[in-house]
């Protein structure tokens, strides 16, 4: 007993010494210029500074499932008018932390106008744990729900009111990136855009098909349409800690065949039953207070399960169609999830995938799960009314040890992770929208162009940190350049073991040529714009690059890994190079 309460006061005295440091806002060049990162790159092992070395992140205080219900995230309203008015050049003088001048405003006049507010709210995650103070858009986790229409251009104010004080994690420095539209770089929440506190920024989104310039003027290519995107805090070395603390949120985007109108289009459920689902895992201390070690450079793993910011929650439903959007919100889990009857468990219950990411799969395809990696989304239709008066689980049986990745192992239905509950005990009512099975096209693939170059790049560990063909991140580096309106082959190798990486490349979408060689499954000839990059593979992927220019990254969305330099920096521009290994 005496051994076990020296233990527990060490754990207790090693995650007190860790905070200290996070609530300083120390970052990984500053802990190698402070001499606490060893020359494999791991924490001195001294004082409780390692995650390794002091056991780890604390084991979270038990909590019930099922208890609260689904939160419903709301809706971003417009506004009539901004103060000052949105100008093409940095409007400096007002306190605006933009540098670069917008590439379209005056092209793509905005149709609406938004505010939103970052700032620290409280938030109850379940009635077991205390209230947790988190950062959100508006103080929401996740944040507010834009709803845009191709052909409608917007354009986004961020307030940055975060406090200094970030009780124990968390940069209040920020740069919000509109994962993955076709956006303008100065626009597209690069991580060294970042703004301070009581600043603004602007951020134009065209909403505009890709191609528009080039390959498909004036109006775009209509068979690159996206649908499911996200939005999330972007800061260079501190992505992890602000999206975990609630910087998150989704973007959804609508056109004239997936109209959000169940009776038009392709005809997908609409309105209410168009649910948006954000899965995040995290770990709360011996207090109940949510809790992040910045010295785990492997990734966290969290052991309670959120379901857009509720622990477990559940959701009524109706004996109808429903359209799920599912992301995985990281920071470092990858999941494999399934629908979990529990009156016949050994049964796979199918559903349909629908869309791979912000993309709409060529049909729909039936399924008994669907994996997913940090950032990546799928969209799904489940049919309720089979389960009339009884429920049904969302369940995640990836078996996961560690922030390398998962093992592989599917575990028995039960014996996962239970994520949210469908009851089914709503009334029956009208269902207007498409059985997915007679629906035999969403959109044709783009074709393959001849690539103009083909890069390579190696996923690597380099003196104990993530690397990308040797190097850290640099902002100032700019490792190639892709000229305007070309297409490239881009080979992605993981040489770095045991690891896998969820490798996300901004702006444009790509589409799989093959995997070690072999053509991608089903679910993966689509267009993406997260590759799940596992151990010892080498996947090729094309691009085109079109219409805007400047400078965007490509990095590990492992949040952990890209915030300890798994990020390169790109750019695009007129003239390009033809460096294969950058």
């Amino acid at each position: 007993m005496k051994h076990d309460a020296r233990a527990h006061a060490r754990r207790n005295a090693a995650a007190a010494n860790r905070r200290a440091l996070i609530a300083a806002r120390v970052s990984r060049r500053d802990l190698m210029k402070m001499g606490l990162l060893t020359s494999a790159g791991f924490l001195v092992p001294k004082n409780g500074l390692s995650a390794r070395a002091s056991g780890g992140n604390p084991q979270s205080p038990p909590t019930r499932a099922f208890i609260e219900p689904l939160p419903i995230i709301p809706v971003k309203q417009p506004v009539a008018a901004l103060t000052p008015a949105p100008t093409i050049a940095p409007n400096v003088a007002a306190g605006e932390g933009r540098t670069r001048n917008h590439q379209a405003l005056a092209r793509f006049p905005p149709a609406k106008l938004y505010e939103v507010h970052q700032k620290a709210a409280p938030l109850s995650v379940s009635p077991d744990l205390p209230l947790q103070t988190i950062w959100g858009f508006d103080g929401l986790c996740p944040g507010p729900t834009y709803i845009a229409r191709y052909g409608e251009p917007i354009l986004v104010r961020n307030f940055n009111e975060l406090p200094a004080e970030n009780g124990g994690f968390g940069l209040n420095e920020v740069t919000t990136h509109l994962h993955n539209a076709h956006t303008p770089s100065e626009s597209d929440g690069f991580p060294c855009d970042f703004f301070r506190a009581g600043q603004f920024y602007d951020q134009h989104y065209p909403n505009v098909l890709a191609g528009f310039d080039s390959t498909h003027p004036p109006s775009g290519d209509p068979n690159e349409a996206l649908s499911t995107l996200w939005y999330h805090d972007h800061r260079a070395d501190f992505t992890s800690q602000n999206a975990y603390k609630g910087l998150e949120g989704f973007y959804l985007v609508f056109n004239d065949r997936d109209t959000g109108d169940e009776t038009t289009g392709f005809r997908l459920p609409s309105g209410e039953f168009d649910v948006p689902l954000m899965l995040a895992d995290k770990v709360f201390d011996e207090n109940g207070v949510m809790f992040f070690d910045l010295f785990n450079l492997d990734g966290i793993l969290g052991d309670r399960f959120m379901v857009n910011g509720k622990l477990q929650p559940f959701f009524q439903v109706h004996p109808r169609r429903y359209r799920f959007r599912v992301l995985d919100g990281g920071p470092s889990r990858f999941y494999e999830f399934f629908l979990t009857d529990p009156d016949a468990p050994n049964t796979s219950v199918p559903f349909w995938q629908i869309a791979n990411d912000g993309n709409l799969l060529p049909r729909p395809l039936q399924v008994t799960s669907v994996r997913l990696g940090v950032a990546e989304r799928t969209d799904v239709v489940i049919d309720f009314s089979q389960f009339a008066g009884r429920s049904i689980i969302l369940e995640n049986r990836l078996e996961q040890t560690d922030g390398r990745g998962p093992t592989g192992n599917i575990l028995p239905a039960g014996q996962g992770n239970a994520l949210l509950r469908f009851d089914v005990v709503l009334p029956p009512v009208a269902d207007q929208s498409a059985d997915p099975a007679s629906i035999v096209k969403f959109y044709d693939l783009p074709p393959i162009e001849p690539p103009r170059v083909t890069r390579t790049f190696r996923f690597e560990r380099n003196n104990g940190q993530w690397a990308v063909n040797g190097r850290f991140f640099d902002c100032n580096e700019v490792r190639f350049r892709v000229q305007r309106n070309t297409a490239e082959k881009w080979v992605l190798q993981n040489n770095s073991g045991g690891w896998q990486h969820p490798i996300h490349i901004h702006f444009e979408e790509f589409q799989i040529g093959s995997r070690n060689g072999q053509p991608p499954p089903g679910v993966e000839r689509s267009r993406k714009d997260v590759v799940r990059l596992q151990f010892n593979e080498e996947i090729a992927i094309f691009f085109r690059f079109r219409d805007f220019s400047g400078r965007y990254p490509m990095h590990c969305h492992n949040t952990v890994h890209e915030d300890h330099a798994m990020m390169m920096r790109w750019e695009i521009d007129d003239v390009g190079d033809l460096t294969t290994q950058p």
